[in-house]
C-alpha cells in the first residue's frame, strides 16, 4: 500500500496536534517525568562508559542512580537548611526593608508633591489609589492561586519519589528505546533522519551539560562572593541568580537588582555597593567569554533573544515545566529549521529562480544593447 506525500503531512500534523493537546491537559503532572528523562539523558554517557568497562546495563544504571541520589541528598542536607534559614529571615525582615525604603523615598515624594500643581495633585492621588487597588487585587489573586494550587505539594513529593524511578528505568532502557525508534524509521529516509538526530543530540548535549555546569559554577561564584563581602542573604540570592542563568542575562540582571537593593539598605559605604555590582559584571563576563565558548560552544546556535522568547513562551503555555524544556525544544527546532533552509538552498526551486532572474537580466541587457546600437 502506497501513501501520497499529502497523507504523510496529515499524519505528522495530527500527531503533533495530539501531542500538544496531551501536554496541555497533563501539564500539572509532567514535572517528575520530564526531570527523570532529563537526568537520564544527562547520565547516559556515564552508563555507556561503565557498560563498556564490563558492567551490565542494569548494574551500571543502579550504581549511577544511587550515586546521583546520594549526591543530591548530601547537597540538600548541607545546603537546604542554610537557604531555608536565609529565606525565612528575609521574609521576617521584609517589613523592616519596606520601612527603610519608605523612609528613604518619603522626602523625595514630598518634594515632588510640593512642586505639583493642585490639579495634577488630584490626578496623582487618583493614579496612586488605582495602583493600590490593583496591587491588592493582584496580591489576593496570587494568594488564591497558591491556595488553590494544592498540587504544588503533590508535585514536590512526586519530584522526590517518582523522578528517581523514572530516571532508573529510562537510563536502563535508553539504548533499547533508541534502537527501537530507529527500526521504525522509513528505510529510504533513515540516513537523513539519523544525521539530523545526531545534530539534535549534539545541540541538546551542548545545552544540557554545558549550560547546567555553567549555572552551577555561577551559583557557587555568586553565593561565595556575596557571602564573603557580608551581604545579607547573599548565599540564597547568589544560588538563585546562578541557577536562573540558563536564561541569558536573567540571573545576572535579576540578582544584580536584588543585591543592589539589599546593599543599599544594609551598607552606608558606597564602595561596597560598587563591589556588589562588580561581582555580577565579572560573573557575566566570565560566563560570556570563557564558560560559554568552552562548555557550550556553537552547538546550540541559538540567539539570546530567541532563547528568552522560548522560555517566556514555554512558561506561558506549560508553566514551570515549559520553562525547563523550552530551550532544548528551541534547539531541536533550530536544527530542523536549518535543515529545511539548507535543503531549500540546494533545491531546484532556489537555483531555478536565480537562473531565471539571471536569464531575464541577460535578455534585458541584450535588448537594451541592441536598441542602443540601432539608434546609433
Amino acid at each position: 500500500m502506497t501513501m501520497r506525500p499529502q497523507n504523510y503531512v496529515a499524519i505528522w500534523i495530527t500527531g503533533f496536534a495530539a501531542l500538544a493537546i496531551i501536554l496541555v491537559v497533563l501539564s500539572d503532572i509532567l514535572l517528575p517525568f520530564v526531570a527523570g528523562m532529563a537526568v537520564a539523558y544527562f547520565l547516559d554517557p556515564v552508563a555507556d562508559r561503565l557498560e563498556r568497562s564490563g558492567l551490565s546495563r542494569s548494574l551500571a544504571t543502579s550504581i549511577i542512580t544511587a550515586a546521583f541520589i546520594v549526591v543530591i541528598g548530601l547537597m540538600l542536607f548541607f545546603l537546604l537548611p542554610v537557604l531555608q534559614g536565609q529565606v525565612v529571615e528575609f521574609l521576617k525582615n521584609l517589613p523592616n526593608y519596606f520601612q527603610s525604603a519608605r523612609g528613604w523615598a518619603e522626602p523625595m515624594i514630598e518634594r515632588w508633591i510640593a512642586e505639583l500643581e493642585p490639579g495634577r495633585m488630584d490626578k496623582a492621588e487618583t493614579v496612586i489609589e488605582d495602583f493600590s487597588g490593583r496591587a491588592v487585587e493582584f496580591t489576593l489573586s496570587l494568594l488564591g492561586n497558591i491556595w488553590a494550587g494544592g498540587m504544588a505539594l503533590v508535585n514536590l513529593l512526586a519530584l522526590i519519589f517518582i523522578t528517581p524511578v523514572v530516571t532508573f528505568y529510562m537510563l536502563r532502557d535508553w539504548d533499547r528505546i533508541v534502537s527501537k525508534t530507529d527500526s521504525w524509521l522509513p528505510r529510504h529516509q533513515a540516513p537523513a533522519i539519523r544525521e539530523q538526530a545526531r545534530l539534535m543530540d549534539s545541540a541538546l548535549s551542548g545545552f544540557v551539560r554545558g549550560t547546567g555546569l555553567i549555572c552551577i559554577i555561577l551559583a557557587i561564584f555568586y553565593a561565595v562572593s556575596l557571602s564573603v563581602i557580608g551581604l545579607e542573604f547573599g548565599l540564597a540570592i547568589g544560588v538563585a541568580a546562578g541557577l536562573l542563568s540558563f536564561v541569558p542575562y536573567l540571573g545576572s540582571l535579576g540578582g544584580l537588582a536584588v543585591c543592589l537593593g539589599m546593599a543599599f539598605l544594609q551598607f552606608d559605604e558606597t564602595w561596597i555597593i560598587g563591589v556588589v555590582a562588580g561581582i555580577f559584571v565579572i560573573g557575566q563576563i566570565v560566563s560570556d567569554y570563557i564558560l560559554v565558548p568552552r562548555l557550550v560552544g556553537k552547538r546550540v546556535r541559538l540567539h539570546p533573544v530567541w532563547i528568552i522568547f522560548a522560555v517566556l513562551a514555554g512558561g506561558s503555555l506549560f508553566g514551570f515545566v515549559g520553562m525547563l524544556v523550552s530551550v532544548p525544544v528551541a534547539a531541536l527546532f533550530g536544527v530542523l529549521v536549518r535543515y529545511g533552509v539548507n535543503n531549500y538552498l540546494a533545491s531546484d526551486m532556489y537555483s531555478q529562480d536565480s537562473s531565471a532572474n539571471g536569464s531575464k537580466n541577460i535578455e534585458s541587457g541584450n535588448s537594451e544593447k541592441s536598441e542602443s546600437e540601432g539608434s546609433n
